[in-house]
């Protein structure tokens, strides 16, 4: 039985949603390029097929349906260059938030602002790589780590800085957890095609002017040390979705610093995977909702 190599889920021709393995011209690893791909059935987390059947895709949606993903947990200042453009000491063990599974959204879906974000200031991008957890684990050794991985994906922590920081009283979840908030994709690359997730160029755009740009061997954790760390004591399913950390570069760590604004594009790239594009839509004004 075949396994996919470039995992997608996609609104297709058809009208229906499906899971494929993405077909990419020769040559090209970005899978947002992908126009067609094989159709999967079965359970992506167990017994699966990657027929001969193609289908046209009409629109690259989140990788992971809401109902196939458990967790949804994020590691903060995991770069040593971010952790000191932040001026925060470089961390003993891994920091750790979560976001809500309503936070996940697809490679092109807009990045929707509601009124409560768009209080204060601090609107921020973050590129990150995505690991998906395949198999279940438990007190996984740095070793066997990376055989529990599904792929790879790469992401966008969109991240509000007062209500993370000052508003938040230090919740990293609150000023990066609103609806829409982590999209990711355009696909999951089988960690079959990437045995190394630590030789990864990483980088962020915005309005097409390259605002990040590093690789993920800058990381203090490494995917497999954070897993492993992760799965001490604490069960990993599959579907948990691993966001690691993003480099240096964030607007918060700019002089002057630099918000994103609504219209603004932000593209997200990871080298083997693809890029995420998504345009910032503030929500129409109107009476704000009160507690």
């Amino acid at each position: 039985m075949a396994s996919f190599t470039r995992l997608i889920r996609f609104l297709a021709r058809d009208g229906r949603t499906y899971y494929g393995d993405a077909l990419l011209p020769q040559g090209v690893s970005d899978i947002r390029a992908a126009k067609q791909a094989r159709l999967i059935t079965g359970d992506i987390f167990g017994s699966y097929t990657v027929t001969d059947q193609v289908a046209d895709i009409r629109l690259l949606l989140s990788p992971l349906a809401p109902e196939d993903v458990r967790t949804v947990r994020c590691l903060g200042l995991n770069y040593e260059q971010h952790a000191r453009e932040a001026n925060m000491p470089i961390p003993t063990y891994p920091v750790l938030f979560y976001k809500p599974v309503t936070s996940l959204s697809g490679p092109t879906d807009p990045i929707p602002i509601s009124r409560m974000a768009q209080e204060g200031e601090g609107l921020d991008y973050e590129c990150e790589l995505v690991a998906i957890i395949g198999k279940r684990c438990r007190d996984v050794s740095e070793d066997q780590a990376l055989d529990y991985v599904l792929g790879y994906a790469v992401g966008n922590d969109v991240s509000h800085r007062d209500w993370q920081i000052k508003r938040g009283g230090g919740q990293w979840s609150l000023g990066k957890g609103f609806d829409g908030w982590a999209p990711f994709g355009p696909g999951i690359v089988s960690k079959d095609l990437i045995k190394d997730p630590q030789t990864l160029k990483i980088s962020t755009k915005l309005n097409g002017k390259t605002v990040q740009e590093s690789s993920t061997a800058d990381m203090i954790f490494s995917v497999k040390k954070t897993i492993a760390f992760l799965s001490r004591g604490t069960t990993l399913l599959p579907g948990d979705v691993i966001w690691t950390g993003t480099p240096q570069g964030v607007g918060m760590g700019r002089k002057p610093q630099l918000w994103l604004k609504n219209g603004d594009v932000v593209e997200v790239e990871l080298e083997k995977v693809g890029t995420c594009k998504n345009k910032v839509e503030f929500e129409a004004s109107g009476p704000a909702s009160k507690l």
